[in-house]
Formats: structure tokens, sequence, C-alpha cells
């Protein structure tokens, strides 16, 4: 829950902004200010001041305890002009708040946590557990001391300024490990949740009996309950309540399968109890194993000190790290039409795959030690390649491409060449057509179609069925790849085919460069269009019956009503 407290009419306006974007996370705070910060801040995760920095500093300093634990405490100026991150940075979430209120606001978010303000992740903001030397590794990557990363483990990380090369005696690392050793002298333990615990139980099994087990399975294999991602088993035990409550007090989510799933799963230990009482002749082993990986502990039975007959099986498997590929549109090229969650993308990623051009559009919104694989045009299949091989090695990966990278772009060749064993996220993006139309006009404000002309990768003969099949649904239709030096008759032959079922008087509208400093674009007609005015950075967008030029506006109404309407209308 954040808190909200203000002291003024212009501070309760603001206030009440954020309290209506935020109905379900937000608590408004009235009274004496003093005694609203004071409950606010032991009642709340987060709190937004609507006061002076001044007095926010008297009023919090006091119940400051630790970092760890205290709220995130962001200061708004009764103006609404900034939003300053005060307190709780990173363990508090204060700096993204100070974001978020921010864009809700208007204002211009203020944060000066050193790791931010270089553009370095802070190592306690992984989103992983983290032990040893934090304060000093960190000081040592921002003033630019080498760091070596020792992956005993891989896992996606965002972009560190690591040292290259083995480490050397006395060099300060970050330790990627699930392995169950103290962090050295100068080091930082980084915990990935690489380990699951799979649990075979009989029915009505203690909870303690279970948590005993898995904890001592993980001790004698010295591996870090830290580490631990989930426990695994089969569907018949979802709700068993010794493994949901020993799950929640070790702070990970139960995980199930089918038991046919199970059988399938090649086993050391497969036993008849399990397939007799269940269905499957392992859970412990098989639920772990499930999703592939090493097993480091194979099936073993709790012991009970009353004598009696075990209650729970438990085996522990390292699965292996899952790289992650983000494939990024980032819109027609202006830097106000790339999304938040496209540069937040580009900032977690360690590793850029992207055509040059676009790598210099957003070359400064990314962190320092990201390593860059460039190319130039004509390497789309080798860029979508090497992206998912660079997921697959367990790094975190954006590939990029202009306006939407599903449509025309790096999405489709990506996804093709990727399998099931990395992880995709799709970032969407502006795509041309949408902003050209937004220039133009309304001219998509009924069904439209999309067609490429260029016949590099696909046939003419296909173009031209597409084609005449737009034309006779009467679609409007915005022409991608619209004409090259060495492509120049696919663009006349295309509009021909449009003219034999569209009048002469058609609005077109012609985009270059749709959103950038030196686009251009007009409006035309299907008669009237000059295809010397278009190449590869325009797109051609052909209306409809419907489509008219309004006040030197393309508009394509929602309804074909006003077509019939459209001769009195301009009759009078």
């Amino acid at each position: 829950m954040i808190g909200l407290i203000s002291a003024t009419a212009a501070g309760a306006a603001a206030r009440d902004r954020l309290a209506a974007a935020w109905p379900d996370r937000t608590r408004v705070y009235d009274g004496p200010v003093g005694d609203a910060v004071r409950r606010a801040f032991t009642e709340c995760e987060q709190l937004v001041c609507f006061l002076a920095t001044g007095a926010v500093v008297r009023l919090v300093a006091p119940l400051l305890s630790d970092k760890a634990s205290d709220p995130g405490v962001v200061c708004v100026d009764e103006a609404g002009r900034f939003a300053v991150s005060l307190v709780g940075g990173h363990g508090g979430g204060a700096n993204e708040l100070a974001v978020s209120v921010g864009r809700l606001l208007g204002a211009e978010p203020v944060v000066t946590t050193a790791t931010d303000a270089v553009g370095i992740p802070g190592l306690d903001t992984l989103g992983l557990p983290v032990e040893g030397d934090v304060a000093g590794v960190t000081r040592a990557l921002l003033d630019g001391e080498p760091v070596v990363l020792d992956a005993e483990v891989g896992w996606p990380l965002p972009a560190l300024p690591f040292a290259a090369g083995d480490r050397a005696p006395g060099e300060r690392a970050v330790r990627l490990t699930d392995r169950a050793v103290e962090a050295g002298h100068g080091e930082v333990l980084v915990r990935p949740p690489s380990l699951v615990a799979g649990v075979g139980a009989s029915r009505g099994v203690p909870a303690d009996e279970v948590l005993d087990l898995v904890l001592g399975a993980l001790r004698d294999a010295g591996l870090s309950a830290r580490s631990l991602a989930e426990l695994a088993t089969v569907d018949a035990k979802r709700d068993e309540p010794g493994i949901v409550e020993a799950a929640a007090r070790l702070g990970v989510p139960v995980v199930t399968y089918p038991a046919e799933e199970l059988t399938r799963v090649d086993v050391p230990n497969p036993s008849d109890a399990p397939l007799a009482a269940v269905g499957t002749p392992s859970v412990a082993e098989a639920s772990a194993l499930a999703r592939g990986g090493e097993l480091l502990v194979p099936k073993r039975k709790s012991a009970r000190a009353d004598g009696h007959a075990s209650m729970a099986t438990c085996a522990v498997v390292r699965r292996p790290a899952r790289g992650r590929l983000a494939v990024v549109g980032l819109g027609p090229g202006a830097r106000d039409l790339l999304t938040p969650r496209a540069t937040a993308e580009l900032r977690r990623a360690a590793v850029l795959v992207g055509l040059d051009q676009y790598v210099d559009q957003i070359r400064d919104l990314l962190r320092p030690g990201t390593r860059i694989l460039e190319s130039g045009l004509g390497a789309e299949e080798e860029r979508a390649r090497t992206a998912v091989e660079e997921a697959r090695r367990g790094q975190a990966v954006a590939l990029i491409g202009s306006g939407d990278a599903g449509v025309y772009a790096m999405a489709s060749p990506a996804l093709a060449e990727a399998s099931d064993d990395i992880d995709v996220v799709g970032v969407p993006g502006v795509t041309a057509a949408l902003a050209a139309g937004a220039i133009l006009g309304a001219p998509l404000g009924h069904d439209h179609v999309s067609i490429s002309l260029s016949d590099l990768h696909t046939p003419w003969e296909v173009i031209e069925r597409r084609v005449r099949a737009a034309a006779e649904a009467d679609l409007v239709v915005t022409f991608y790849n619209p004409r090259s030096r060495g492509r120049d008759w696919q663009l006349p032959k295309a509009l021909s085919i449009l003219a034999g079922h569209r009048e002469p008087t058609t609005p077109v509208g012609v985009v270059r460069n749709a959103s950038r400093p030196d686009g251009t674009s007009r409006l035309t007609t299907l008669a009237e269009l000059d295809p010397a005015w278009v190449d590869m950075m325009t797109v051609v967008t052909v209306g409809n019956t419907a489509t008219r030029d309004i006040a030197g506006r393309m508009v394509t109404p929602r309804g074909y009503r006003w077509q019939e309407a459209a001769p009195q209308e301009e009759a009078r």
C-alpha cells in the first residue's frame, strides 16, 4: 500500500489525482501532517508526501531504522514539478515509484542513487538474493575498478561492466552460485533460483517432515536454500497441506504435473508404491526432472524420530538456465514513440542484437557493459540466429527492429529459430502504418491491410494476388517497401490494380520517415501519385471507396453510410 500525505490545497489536488489513478494501491492519510506521516510509515510499504523536501526529511528521520525494511519515500513539491526519491531508492522501491508518479503527474523524477545515476543496476535490485560485500563491490563498479563475474551457474543478468578474464588474487567478484558457501573478501554472492526439489508424500504428511527433508537434502549436497525455486510434485498432491505449508515456509511455489506426464520421465529410482498410489512410478525424481536438468540429490526418504515409517521423499535437481530473448519494437524513429516497456527491456538486456542503424538510435539507452552485436542490411536471418544462440547460453538478450518487431521485422525469423528452451518476450512498437496514419489523419478508420511490395522473399505472383484481393475487398491498403533503386516497377503495377476498382480521385497518402525530424508527407490521389516521390523509407496508404480528403486530412469513415449521404452533403 502507498500512503499519500499532503498539507495544502495544491498538494491535495495532486494527491487526489494519484489516488484516483491508483485506487487499489493508495490510502490517503488526513489530519496533522506529523501524525499522518508516522501512521503511514508504520502501515504502508511506500509513501508519497506532497510536501517540501526539508519537511519530509525532518518528519521521517526519527522513524528510520534499516534500509532493508524502511518504506520507500517519494517527495513531490506542491506545484507537481518534481518527484524526488528520498528514502529507500532500491530496497523500498522509491526510485521506480518516483518514475511512475512523475509519469502520471507530469513531474520530473529525481533519482540520486549512485548506480541509477550512472546507469548501472544495483546488485540489490537484480531480483535475486545477494550476500557479501554489496556496498564495496558496487562502489568498485561505479569507480571503474575491475570486478569479475564468476558464473558457476548460468542465469540471465542485466548488463554490468564486468572485467574480462579470470579473477586475479585480491580482485573483487560477483559470484553467481547456488552452492552453500560464504562470501569471501571483496565478493558478492548472487543466488539464482536454479534448484528444484521434487517431493513425494503420503496423505497427512507433517509440514515439518517435508521441510526437514528438503533442507537436509540441500545441506548434505552443499546447496543453498536461497537458490530453491520451487517444490514440485504430482497433481494428486497439489493441495496436500504438509507440502503446501512447507513451500510457504520456504517462500517458494508448489508446481505440479499430471501423473501421465511424470511416467514419461526417465528416473534412476522408480518404485511400485507411488505407481499404485498416484499412477506414476516416480514422484520426487520425476517431478524434479520434469523440465530437465541435472539430478544432484537422488530420491531420499525422510527420517522420523518417533520411529514411524517415512511419509515423504525428496530429490533435488539443478534446472538448466533459461535465457531470455526480448524482441523489441523501437517504433518509427521518434524517441517519444519508443514505449516505456521497450526502454525497460533495452536496459534489462546484457546482449543487444540489431541492425547497425537501429542500434545507433538507442545506443544512449543501453547500460554500461551491454554487449552489442550489430550488422548491416540483409543479415536478418543471421541476427535472428545470433540472438537465439546468445539466449540459449543463458543470456538476457534484446533483439531490436523498427516499428513493431512483429510486422515485417525480426520477430518472425527469431521465433522460427527459437524452441521452447528459452523464454521469449514480445514488446510491441508503433508501426510505420500507424505513425503515417496519424500524420495523414485517419486513413485506417475502417478495415485495412498492409502489404509489402518487396519480392526478395515473396514471389511477385503471390504479392499481386494479395493486392488484387485487397482491391476487390475494398480495403484500405498500406504499402511497405514500396520502391527502391532496383525495384521500381512494383508500385506502379500495384497502383494500377487498385485503380481498376477505385476512382482516380481516391485519396493516397505518402509519408517518408514518419515521426522523424526530416519526415515529409503529402496527400494526393490515385491518379496524381508520382512513384518518384517514393523510396524504401516511405509508406504509401491508398484509401478505399469511402475515404475522403477533408480539410487536407485523409479520413476513412467507420461505416459506408457516410458514402451514401456524401453526394447530398457535397451539394449543399
